[in-house]
């Protein structure tokens, strides 16, 4: 059983990867693009992937599960091959869009990786090398341009500070049931902006993403964890939740507004596997 002092200890050590993670500043190097390159990455083994694996609801809010155990010996070469190709590649010679791109499929696939080699686990915040790590996402992950990342490397260092766009934490996924979905197509340059509206869309418009429970709202603890890139205050966020929700969710945050009770923040760290 945890002990008290051990649960405090975690949620400090959480709370400190957390805010660390939120004033991240860009990494000057891979703040640069080539806005001649014409040729995009190519993504195909990894759409593969996608198209094998991953469950996908009728709903467009449905979430999507990925069968981690199905995966046959042969794919498994290939996304590793998709991987060494990627790092591979320079992305400092493709463009702002294609490299956008670039690192958001690049963080899904590791993560998909990671998982692989561990299964089976119950949360991907059971795994990790560092002592008393929540989750692997400070390991060693990639070598991309002679450069070791991880994964909090790629999100917080480069995605978020050089596009700055709050929908970049739809894009990325964490293996969690309580993450905004994988999505089923592969990132690219002519299908980027669709893909992160439709991400936004997805998980706003899932109960796990908002839920309006009488004048309180229940919302992914992403919000809370990352406010600053949602306006770092409520009515900012309220706004951009607005600006994806249906309907009748949109009527809803506007009474939350109108007459606001509390928002409390949750999130489901179990393993998104397809039963």
């Amino acid at each position: 059983m945890m002990t008290k002092g051990f649960l405090s200890l975690c949620i400090i050590l959480m709370s400190s990867f957390y805010s660390a993670a939120s004033i991240a500043k860009p990494l000057s190097y891979w703040d640069k693009s080539n806005l001649s390159m014409v040729q995009d990455v190519d993504h195909s083994q990894w759409q593969h992937i996608l198209n094998s694996y991953l469950i996908v609801g009728e709903d467009s809010t449905a979430m999507t599960l990925f069968n981690y155990q199905g995966v046959t010996s042969a794919d498994k070469i290939i996304l590793k091959q998709y991987l060494t190709q990627l790092q591979s590649i320079n992305p400092l010679q493709h463009t702002k869009v294609q490299q956008q791109a670039y690192w958001i499929n690049l963080y899904n696939a590791l993560t998909v990786q990671l998982i692989l080699d561990n299964y089976p686990v119950k949360s991907i915040t059971k795994l990790g090398e560092r002592f008393f790590s929540f989750g692997p996402w400070d390991d060693d992950a990639t070598v991309v341009n002679g450069k070791t990342l991880s994964l909090n490397d790629i999100e917080h260092e480069i995605l978020r500070p050089i596009w700055q766009d709050p929908r970049i934490h739809y894009a990325v996924n964490c293996a969690s049931y309580g993450c905004p979905n994988l999505s089923a197509s592969a990132f690219t340059a002519s299908n980027i902006e669709a893909l992160l509206t439709a991400g936004a869309y997805a998980y706003i418009n899932h109960p796990r993403g908002v839920t309006v429970k009488g004048n309180d709202l229940e919302v992914s603890s992403i919000y809370k964890w990352y406010s600053e890139d949602f306006g770092d205050n409520e009515k900012a966020l309220i706004e951009h939740l607005q600006r994806y929700a249906k309907p009748e969710l949109k009527q809803a945050l506007q009474l939350f507004q109108q007459s606001p009770g509390d928002i409390d923040y949750e999130y489901d760290w179990r393993l998104n596997k397809a039963e």
